[in-house]
């Protein structure tokens, strides 16, 4: 019997999922098992597209189709949360899902949960450890140039000991290492090398292979028991014969404590040189409104934020932003600074999918980081609500618009 705060290592006992999953298969079995046991009446997560760098969602209810998403991609940059919340739990808000949650996915469900668009009871969390994503251009260009390999004959790629690896179809294996390919400009995306949550412990198990030594090495998947709910997910896996397990030993414990604490280090290093290149005080914000001068507001920002929920969106009023002009007002951007901010989970989605390369993500997250040194909230760790909670918006609209107006004050004439 396991229980929460248990590290184990984990694998498939299927020899199928074994093979074909990531070092050893465990996600995938405890997925399959989850589906199977009808604990949960789907699992969301990603698989594999036309190629490596193609990541692609998807909700699976027959457990046999489960083999499809096994193994890693550290070329997809979704964020999987706002799609669950938008597309599925939206038409079904009452479904069971399982889902594979990176850091910031275990962030934003919570972030989410808070504002009333997810139910997390209805949810069981299988985090995964991420060094960080690299975004699918970026990839192809940095094995082309760095790798001197034609990007498509790569049918694997892997971030490990501090190394981007590929591996291609005749065999060959290359790597270089991180540090030197993100110092040259190549790399993992920018909120991913400012990340601080490399071990989702916020999900109800979190797996990897950080600590897995010896034999075990590529063959079997340290997990950490995060919850009381992760306990009970891993036992009735281990009762049905989904999954073998053994404890974890103390060498691996400390191997997997060691890579956990040279990654927050790396991620200190990247706020400092990102953060500190913006100035201060004033040279901040010219330097904000001159890169959101490009803006075209297009609005793929505020749609795949995950902390964006408002039913009547602000930056739509207006006498807050006058309609119809390009670029917009930066009044536009100051309004989405005080709504998100706070909040901000440094996911990257406003950055990554901005037509127009505003490095939206950096903003914010350099915002969030001030207002956390000075209120201390932490956004996507727990239930803990953001400093700027004050009131549901449905229920307030409705008072406010009752009394003829939703506006408070009367500035408007």
């Amino acid at each position: 019997m396991v229980a929460k705060g248990d590290m184990i290592y984990a694998y498939a006992k299927d020899k199928e999922t074994r093979d074909k999953g990531e070092t050893g298969g465990a996600v995938t079995a405890l997925l399959r098992h989850l589906l199977e046991s009808k604990t949960v009446d789907a699992v969301y997560t990603v698989k594999k597209g036309v190629d490596i760098y193609d990541a692609q969602p998807v909700l699976i209810t027959d457990p046999k189709d489960l083999i499809q998403t096994a193994g890693s991609i550290h070329c997809g940059t979704l964020l999987v949360t706002k799609q669950l919340a938008k597309c599925i739990l939206k038409e079904a808000p009452e479904m069971k899902v399982g889902v594979v949650v990176k850091g910031c996915d275990a962030m934003a469900m919570y972030e989410m949960a808070k504002r009333g668009q997810i139910n997390l009871d209805n949810v069981v969390m299988i985090g995964v450890n991420c060094g960080g994503t690299v975004k699918p251009v970026m990839a192809r260009k940095m094995i082309k140039e760095k790798f001197g390999l034609d990007p498509d004959t790569v049918v694997k790629e892997e971030i490990d000991k501090g190394q981007f690896i590929v591996k291609t179809a005749d065999g060959q294996h290359k790597g270089i290492s991180m540090d030197e390919l993100e110092e040259q400009g190549y790399g993992r995306r920018s909120n991913c090398r400012r990340c601080k949550v490399k071990v989702p412990r916020q999900a109800d198990i979190a797996c990897g292979n950080w600590g897995v030594i010896g034999d075990k090495a590529g063959n079997t998947t340290f997990v950490e028991v995060c919850s009381e709910k992760g306990a009970l997910v891993l036992n009735k896996a281990i009762e049905a014969g989904a999954i073998g397990t053994e404890p974890a030993p103390a060498k691996g414990i400390e191997i997997r404590g060691k890579v956990e604490n040279a990654m927050l280090k790396l991620g200190d290093k990247w706020r400092e040189k990102y953060f500190n290149s913006m100035g201060t005080g004033t040279e901040k914000l010219e330097a904000i409104k001159k890169d959101t001068s490009k803006c075209i507001r297009c609005y793929a920002c505020v749609e795949n934020c995950p902390i964006c929920y408002c039913n009547e969106c602000s930056t739509k009023k207006a006498w807050l932003v006058q309609p119809g002009q390009i670029p917009p007002d930066f009044m536009f951007h100051m309004i989405r600074f005080v709504h998100v901010s706070d909040s901000c989970i440094n996911c990257g989605q406003c950055e990554e999918l901005c037509p127009m390369e505003i490095e939206n993500s950096k903003y914010m997250h350099m915002i969030q980081s001030d207002l956390q040194g000075m209120f201390g909230y932490v956004p996507g760790v727990n239930m803990t609500m953001p400093v700027l909670a004050l009131t549901k918006e449905p229920e307030e609209r409705e008072r406010l618009h009752s009394t003829g107006t939703d506006q408070i004050f009367k500035i408007f004439k």
